[in-house]
């Protein structure tokens, strides 16, 4: 298979390329990342077939000159996993233009512009198209609402690709992390108190790690998942089924007659 992997140098996008390249089928991928130094060494680790790509998603010329990459490297593409993404946090009132415009530009713009860009090569593969929204796109996160409604407007534009791209083959969909341990959330979740108190939230009792999202990423992109288009996949660990108890409601409470 050959990949394009957006935000490869750390979390979630190293997770899906190293877990390709653990794989016995074998993976051509260009790994891009505005860390230069990050995605080399992801190359590096990884080996034959794999190829680093520097750029700035928030350009609107990213997705061309990504794709232009990808064929170069590979001659054409069969997946493309749309996985970087940034955060400004603060209250809205406190938010600036300039904020809410690279917020929207990296999270949102750069998924059209490299869909755009990749659609006839994944036409002519029949291939899969993956984005990395968030439960924030769904449940309003206090001091990020540039990133949830960043990413809440990329939900709508996954299921619109995968309406007008699904007549070519091209399978679209979106995973959505819950709390997450990467090193964009690390400062957070280092501190035992937060984690123990987000943790407490969760079903499963414990934070998702890259891996986990990974893998739902990676099965979205094979052949187990070749009729699933237009969907999101929440990787939770059941956080989002946890409102009604995490406020308390019906605790201990009986139904009236």
């Amino acid at each position: 298979m050959r990949v394009v992997i957006t935000g490869a140098a750390s979390g979630i996008g190293r997770a899906v390329a190293e877990l390709l390249a653990a794989q016995d089928e074998p993976h051509q991928m260009l790994l891009t990342d505005r860390d230069e130094e990050g995605v080399n060494a992801v190359v590096a680790a990884i080996g034959a077939g794999a190829r680093a790509h520097v750029g700035d998603l928030s350009s609107v010329d990213c997705g061309r000159d990504i794709v232009a990459a990808a064929v170069d490297h590979m001659g054409g593409i069969d997946g493309v996993v749309s996985n970087a993404g940034i955060i400004s946090s603060a209250p809205l009132v406190e938010q600036t233009v300039d904020q809410f415009d690279r917020v929207y530009a990296i999270n949102t713009r750069a998924t059209w512009l490299l869909g755009q860009a990749a659609q006839p090569y994944l036409a002519q593969s029949r291939g899969a198209f993956v984005a990395t929204a968030s439960m924030s796109a769904t449940q309003p996160t206090p001091g990020l609402g540039f990133y949830s409604s960043s990413k809440a407007a990329l939900l709508m534009l996954m299921r619109q690709c995968a309406l007008e791209w699904g007549p070519d083959g091209i399978r679209c969909n979106t995973v959505s992390p819950g709390p997450t341990y990467t090193p964009m959330t690390q400062a957070g979740y280092d501190d035992p108190d937060r984690r123990a108190q987000r943790e407490s939230m969760i079903p499963l009792g414990k934070l998702g790690m890259a891996e986990d999202v990974a893998n739902a990423i990676i099965f979205l992109l094979g052949p187990q998942a070749g009729h699933i288009s237009g969907v999101d996949i929440l990787v939770d660990g059941g956080m989002s089924s946890n409102l009604m108890p995490a406020t308390g409601g019906g605790t201990g409470q009986k139904a009236s007659k």
